[in-house]
């Protein structure tokens, strides 16, 4: 990790903030600095999550920034969870399955009783690992074509169908599943939101292969009883409810994608400060410095939009519409951003960018699905033009 990493105060934070970022940034530079430390906690990059270290986080109270102080969390804002998803980013952190668990925390928090906040947002507090499994095969922007059911049974529900590309659900303890509970004139309508411990009988978690290691899985439910009480919101309203929390998630998202996008930044002038080729560094030539001029200025851009956005959320201004529009175009920009600067970063360097022994090429695996997870972003650009009236 270069000094370049370390956070510098700026006007985006205040210095309780910028403390938060400098306390992040020295953990990972200490505990994943280097490629070695991150290999080992990997298993050379199969693995995007290792549970031991953000156990540490969690006992720092990292996990549980973004929960109410009365459930475990810190109580604090969207703004220091930026900060938390920024830097455990750009510090190149393996804890991929936080973001899954920030989702479902958010969704616990809204709709959850009491008993379901106290118990699932302390777990999550605490450093568990919970994930949220909506997409099916025929069923990934297409929400309202869920057909995974959920019947009822002897006081509670039978759940029957397969799931698909559920993050980090292999290393979950919990998942929230949404189902269908009724067939209804919405397409969005009868759809329930339901508590499933992956350790049920019925329950068949199998990874998917992908170039970024083992992150997704197919999730099979044969027969699985689910208690009432297991039931998250109310029955049959679970679309509108992920829908209340999808602000949140693309700030996370935005986030994560500043932190990629800094650390590639990083990377590669680090790369072509020290690159010589006709007797000097590659980064004196003018195709290569002024290329890089122009990804900085989009990252900080990225960047001031993403505080922004999340300061908005925090405070509450705007209305409901302005604020969905604003968290997709964060969405949307900063993935796009970091997905360019790392193509930009690997071609910059060259074959050293496509090989192994260099960040690089991770990076460029990292950056590709963010422009496809949480919402694709085609997606974002269809809520973007609705929020214009352009249906």
């Amino acid at each position: 990790m270069s000094a370049a990493v370390a956070p510098t105060t700026d006007l985006l934070l205040t210095e309780e903030q910028a403390a938060l970022a400098a306390s992040i940034a020295e953990f990972c530079r200490r505990e994943c600095g280097t490629r070695e430390q991150r290999d080992v906690l990997t298993e050379n990059g199969v693995h995007a999550h290792n549970q031991a270290l953000y156990r540490k986080m969690a006992d720092l109270g990292w996990a549980g920034l973004y929960i109410p102080e009365e459930y475990g969390g810190a109580g604090a804002g969207l703004v220091e969870y930026t900060v938390f998803w920024e830097e455990t980013w750009r510090g190149l952190a393996p804890i991929n399955g936080a973001g899954s668990s920030a989702t479902v925390s958010s969704f616990y928090k809204r709709y959850g009783t009491e008993k379901q906040k106290l118990d699932a947002l302390g777990a999550i507090a605490a450093g568990a690992i919970f994930a949220i499994s909506i997409s099916e095969p025929e069923a990934g922007s297409d929400v309202g074509n869920i057909s995974t059911r959920a019947v009822r049974g002897d006081g509670g529900w039978i759940l029957s169908g397969q799931k698909t590309w559920c993050s980090s659900a292999h290393i979950a303890q919990r998942l929230l599943l949404i189902a269908r509970t009724s067939r209804e004139d919405s397409r969005q309508g009868g759809l329930t939101a339901f508590e499933v411990d992956t350790s049920l009988p019925g329950v068949d978690i199998r990874g998917i292969d992908t170039m970024g290691g083992r992150e997704v899985n197919d999730v099979f439910l044969t027969d699985v009883f689910i208690p009432d009480e297991a039931v998250v919101g109310e029955v049959g309203r679970a679309w509108p409810q992920v829908m209340a929390g999808l602000n949140g998630e693309r700030v996370v998202c935005a986030a994560q994608g500043i932190g990629m996008a800094r650390r590639t930044l990083d990377d590669l002038l680090d790369y072509v400060r020290t690159r010589k080729q006709f007797g000097k560094p590659i980064g004196t030539f003018q195709a290569l410095r002024h290329r890089i001029a122009d990804l900085a200025t989009e990252v900080e851009c990225c960047r001031l939009l993403t505080y922004d956005v999340a300061q908005r959320v925090d405070t509450g201004r705007g209305s409901p519409e302005q604020l969905a529009r604003l968290t997709s175009m964060a969405k949307l920009k900063v993935t796009e951003t970091a997905k360019r600067v790392a193509l930009e970063g690997m071609q910059m360097m060259g074959g050293y960018g496509y090989a192994s022994e260099y960040d690089m090429e991770g990076h460029v695996r990292k950056a590709l699905p963010a422009c496809i997870y949480a919402g694709t972003n085609e997606i974002q650009r269809e809520i973007i033009s609705a929020t214009y009236g352009l249906r």
